[in-house]
């Protein structure tokens, strides 16, 4: 495996190509590829270089991917920090990370006392020190992604620019990008998703990236308009805000030719309205940051399948696993289990849980999956989202699947409510589409109707809006510790 997925290793004759635009600049391949050859000379002059961490605290713009490639030119690795962190969020990644420099957008910003450089003082060209031939290998440590730290305090997952390459070419040959495809980068670039999906995979094959800073549904379908990508990688709660615009705002959509779906569960209603509603095929994909992002995809062009996560992506193998540690054959539900290039190197400073995770050769991904005779993965939950009501094991997501298919129920979340008999018993939280109603005992029957009763919700909250981590997974945790204080 190479590096084709560098700037400095793509063919001359894309130099003048388009490469990659924000809402301040718009960049040719020669232009990306020198300003990264300035911010990596200014780097050194900092003090990075082989085997360095660089933070990136910066909001989606074309400078936070020149500073990723530029800590790549120098043989370093990126940790990207969401730039809404507070500081003790942020110092935490920065620490935990050992980072040798931090890359941030205002003075005030966290950097966990390490030395910073403001991205306005970025060199936009090199001055002539930068070692000619980067001494990069496949093997250096490209990425350090924190994870969400829903089970305690964020892990840094380490990548590879193997894993990186890998991933890349999995989406180029699963989504046959070419130099004629055009992303719209719209998920937060401190995620991997943003970084291999939307980057990396549209980079390698020679296409242009289109970077938004915000989303926000009319400006989204107008710059769809304006621009034509050809795909673009989102998240359910992106989804769920298109279809709700009222029918009147109409946009030309037809440059898309899929879209992808991914980073938590999507009904079959809301893929099926987003594909009537704008005329492009959506396609639900599977993974974890720690298997570099995707794993699994319905394919464009073949059977999609509603309801499954679509089959494994190449260059991956995707089994699911008995608690006995056997592979389960189709039809069986067990743990989700991952092998390929695209598999992390494990957790930083973490043995323990590396060894948890990978121990037996593949990647437990935690969830509850179920295959079938060809291969489509259906994912039923997270194990640690299982609720054991009186010893009986009740799967959120199923009550989720049920109460989505209510006309007027845009998002839902089950989790578990502390019982002082049963143990545990499930309890439903809904957003509703702004322009339709549903009471508590509308979506009560319709569970009665499709459920036993053991999964029955006890009680049905309507929220304005679900609460969502910070790459747009619906946040249980914090529905769980609403519910602790409630019975506090």
């Amino acid at each position: 495996m190479d590096l084709d997925h560098l700037p400095w290793n793509q063919p001359d004759q894309w130099a003048d190509r388009p490469c990659m635009r924000d809402d301040r600049v718009e960049l040719t391949y020669a232009e990306f590829a020198a300003r990264v050859d300035g911010a990596a000379e200014q780097f050194a002059d900092l003090g990075v270089g082989p085997g360095s961490v660089v933070a990136i605290m910066l909001p989606n713009r074309v400078e936070l991917l020149v500073s990723l490639v530029a800590a790549w030119r120098l043989g370093a690795a990126a940790t990207p920090v969401n730039p809404v962190f507070t500081a003790n969020e942020a110092d935490y990644q920065i620490e935990d990370a050992d980072a040798a420099l931090v890359i941030k957008a205002a003075a005030d910003a966290p950097d966990g006392g390490r030395r910073s450089l403001l991205v306005d003082d970025l060199r936009t060209a090199p001055t002539g020190r930068v070692q000619p031939r980067p001494a990069t290998s496949i093997d250096d440590l490209a990425l350090l992604i924190y994870t969400s730290g829903s089970t305690g305090r964020p892990k840094g997952v380490m990548l590879n620019h193997s894993n990186v390459a890998a991933m890349a070419d999995s989406m180029a040959q699963a989504f046959t990008l070419t130099e004629r495809d055009h992303c719209l980068l719209v998920l937060p670039l401190f995620h991997v998703n943003a970084i291999c999906v939307s980057f990396v995979a549209t980079m390698r094959g020679g296409g242009q990236l289109t970077i938004l800073g915000r989303f926000h549904p009319v400006e989204f379908l107008d710059t769809i308009e304006r621009l034509r990508p050809t795909y673009f990688s989102a998240v359910p709660t992106i989804y769920t805000h298109l279809v709700a615009l009222p029918a009147a705002v109409v946009r030309d959509t037809s440059s898309v030719r899929f879209a992808i779906c991914g980073a938590a569960p999507a009904s079959t209603e809301l893929i099926r309205a987003t594909e009537e509603r704008f005329g492009f095929p959506l396609v639900e994909g599977y993974g974890l940051t720690e298997g570099t992002c995707a794993s699994t995809a319905n394919p464009v062009d073949g059977p999609r399948r509603p309801g499954t996560v679509g089959v494994a992506l190449p260059g991956q193998e995707v089994a699911v696993m008995g608690a006995d540690g056997r592979l389960l054959p189709a039809g069986e539900r067990g743990e989700v289990v991952i092998k390929g290039a695209t598999v992390m190197q494990g957790y930083l400073n973490r043995e323990d849980a590396t060894a948890d995770a990978l121990g037996d050769g593949w990647l437990h991904t935690g969830d509850v999956g179920i295959l079938d005779e060809d291969g489509y993965l259906t994912i039923v939950d997270r194990i640690k989202d299982m609720i054991i009501r009186g010893g009986e094991n009740i799967y959120p997501k199923e009550i989720e699947t049920v109460l989505h298919t209510h006309p007027a129920v845009l998002d839902a979340a089950v989790v578990g409510a502390p019982h002082p008999t049963y143990g545990e018993v499930p309890v439903a939280y809904v957003a509703l589409h702004p322009e339709r109603t549903a009471t508590e005992d509308e979506l009560r029957d319709l569970c009665r109707e499709q459920l036993t009763k053991i999964k029955i919700p006890v009680s049905i909250t309507v929220l304005d809006a679900l609460p969502k981590n910070p790459v747009g997974k619906t946040d249980k945790p914090a529905l769980r510790a609403a519910l602790a204080l409630q019975g506090a």
